[in-house]
């Protein structure tokens, strides 16, 4: 049973993951750029970053505030310390996908993605820290 629990999530993630809307992730991640002090905004790791997730897939599965299928990127900033360490770690952790450290559901590898730039995108989820 637990066996097919695991199969079944695993099958709902990667469909729910894989086909995220770039229009849909450019409106979100926009939003977000709006709402935040200008100052941030004008950070190049922040505009970076913004724009490789809003080129990503990311949104599907995360929101900026709140919990979707994976945690709110400012709950992820406000667990980790922006820390060259931690943006390797969560790089890696982006890249080769894994669960238990935000609940059962998996999260999906995104091996198609380039190293620096999971990177930029953890630099800019950690500048979310409130």
């Amino acid at each position: 049973m637990k066996k097919v629990l695991f199969i079944l999530s695993t099958a709902v993630i990667v469909i729910a993951c894989g086909g995220g809307s770039t229009e849909a992730g450019k409106e979100a991640a926009g939003a977000t750029a709006a709402t935040t002090g200008n100052a941030l905004s004008d950070n190049p790791d922040y505009q970076k970053g913004l724009a490789l997730v809003a080129g990503s897939d990311c949104l599907t599965c995360h929101k900026v505030s709140e919990k979707n299928i994976g945690p709110a990127y400012k709950d992820v900033a406000a667990k980790y310390e922006n820390t060259e360490a931690n943006v390797k770690m969560l790089a890696a952790r982006v890249i080769k996908g894994g669960s238990g450290n935000w609940g059962a559901i998996p999260m999906t590898p995104h091996p198609q993605l380039k190293q620096e730039d999971v990177e930029q995108m953890i630099k800019y989820i950690l500048l979310l820290k409130n």
